[in-house]
């Protein structure tokens, strides 16, 4: 059997709901058309627009230059905050968000304080449907990837292209603009794309923000003014926006090469005044992007666990753990087989059937929702039609299900679990798989004494890895889940849409803590990267 149709079955799990999605596109309602171009669409347009542009410029001015300093330059702390500044990838961006808000609102301490002081905070600006919030904290929630990516290019440049500039007379800092940061524009490029991705689907900050976005706009389509048609409509503009972004992303990095060198960079021993501004300047973004939220959740859980951890905050918790390992074993042995299909069939063919099976973690969760829905409602409504002799007549079967859930959430995160396990596939050789087969190992012989010995530290990666994201996604488990179904991440939304902050505290902490796991896996991986 060739590789494709091996690897095309699980490539429809993604590709079916886009499908249905772009369906709803090329078959549009002119009233919903009329309404959305009317009341929605420029006012989301435009804030969707704004906000990616301006994330966009405060992730390259947080992570780029924080980058090279934790990465050639010696400084006090510098050791400390390579690693620190990787930390807020265990916040998601709607906790970030709400700790924010309940900092910086009108009866927050913030403002308390400064009325206190001052006699009134008046002129402080408003947080609430505000645009320099929601960018602040997409920022600091995103800014990682940008960080983490260019580090790891600085610190493989090597040393020859910096000595020569600074031989032919450049300071440190033009030799950063004129050689370092170009020589990186691939990994910045990659940072930057992913924080767009993230900032493009991001639900619950701006949700929490009650800042308009495309995925905000499509929820309330969907739930708020009861249109599926409507959302659907919305999905498939952000579906094209998504397919745009990755075909710029591709284009831009077209012929060009780009040299690695084996040799690490000698540092740059800052002195005087230069080190404490490095350190300052690290220390500001671990505190507002960390420290202090983590501080905040610790304090207003203090006060409120003992109501909050009621008999069914432990069902939320029973919940997630069941969502977040469910999906891992699927998407984890999903992974598994599409890197050996990869493995033994290397035509183009299957090549991009693969790609298309990992596509789901470039789609906002808000579009897979929707694209989901779709087929299981039509599919729900065709099984009832079939039972409805037998009594079954106003009964959902499928629409609202654990099992729905699960294949949403598993296209979604299908991709996290693929990298995993093909990073590790790629490390078996071939001359081992020889080996193995003159010994006399057929097929699940090599699958038993081979591969799974050799791909276990991968796939428990890969199965941590897409555990930790499920515990922290939203928007999916929010608009595909039966009523009353909730997880962790559904109670922290539903708390922080009626402002009790505080109370969110408690679930909050509990994702937080549980998303510090991949953090600490991505820097012993770049600890080992760096040392090699």
């Amino acid at each position: 059997m060739p590789g494709w149709a091996l690897a095309l079955p699980i490539a429809l799990l993604t590709l079916i709901p886009v499908a249905a999605v772009i369906g709803a596109a090329l078959s549009p309602q002119p009233e919903v058309w009329d309404h959305l171009i009317r009341h929605v669409l420029p006012r989301v347009t435009a804030n969707t627009a704004l906000l990616m542009l301006l994330v966009g410029l405060g992730v390259l001015c947080v992570g780029v230059p924080l980058a090279w300093l934790t990465a050639l330059c010696v400084f006090p702390g510098q050791r400390f905050f390579a690693w620190a500044l990787m930390l807020p990838l265990a916040f998601p961006a709607y906790v970030l968000a709400f700790v924010q808000m309940g900092l910086f609102e009108f009866a927050g301490p913030v403002q308390s304080r400064l009325r206190d002081w001052f006699g009134s905070s008046a002129w402080f600006p408003e947080i609430r449907g505000s645009l320099w919030g929601t960018v602040l904290v997409l920022t600091m929630a995103f800014y990682p990837y940008v960080y983490l990516l260019t580090r790891n290019a600085f610190v493989t440049q090597g040393r020859r292209a910096l000595e020569a500039a600074r031989m032919l007379g450049e300071s440190a800092p033009r030799a950063f603009w004129r050689v370092s940061v170009p020589m990186a524009r691939p990994w910045i490029v990659g940072g930057l794309a992913l924080a767009w991705m993230e900032t493009l689907a991001d639900f619950g900050a701006v949700a929490v923000f009650n800042y308009d976005t495309f995925t905000t706009a499509l929820y309330k389509a969907w739930f708020d003014l009861h249109n599926l048609g409507a959302a659907a409509q919305l999905a498939a503009l952000l579906v094209l926006l998504v397919l745009v972004m990755a075909a710029a992303e591709q284009r831009s990095q077209r012929g060009r090469s780009y040299q690695v060198a084996s040799s690490h960079c000698q540092p740059i021993v800052l002195r005087g005044w230069h080190r404490w501004v490095a350190f300052g300047a690290c220390a500001l973004v671990f505190a507002a992007s960390f420290a202090i939220p983590i501080v905040q959740l610790v304090l207003w859980s203090l006060s409120t666990w003992r109501e909050e951890l009621e008999p069914r905050y432990w069902d939320f918790a029973r919940n997630t753990v069941l969502l977040a390992v469910g999906t891992a074993f699927i998407a984890t042995t999903l992974s598994l087989v599409l890197a050996g299909v990869r493995r033994r069939h290397a035509d183009r063919i299957t090549a991009w059937v693969v790609r298309l099976a990992v596509i789901g973690y470039a789609v906002p969760g808000v579009v897979l929702a929707v694209g989901v829905f779709i087929p299981i409602a039509w599919l729900d409504n065709l099984l009832i039609a079939w039972l409805r002799p037998l009594g079954f007549e106003g009964f959902q079967i499928l629409k609202g299900s654990v099992a729905t859930m699960l294949l949403a959430l598993s296209a979604r995160f299908l991709a996290v679990a693929y990298h995993a396990s093909d990073s590790a596939m790629q490390r078996i050789t071939r001359s081992q798989e020889e080996t193995a087969r003159t010994l006399g190992l057929g097929s699940w012989g090599l699958l038993r004494r081979l591969y799974l010995p050799l791909l276990r530290g991968g796939l428990l990666t890969a199965f941590l890895m897409v555990m930790v994201d499920v515990m922290k996604e939203m928007p999916i488990t929010l608009m595909t889940r039966s009523f009353g179904w909730d997880t962790l991440a559904v109670r922290v939304f539903q708390l922080t849409t009626e402002s009790m902050w505080e109370n969110a505290a408690v679930p909050a902490l509990a994702i937080v803590a549980v998303g510090l796991l991949p953090v600490v896996l991505i820097f012993q991986r770049a600890e080992r990267i760096q040392g090699a």
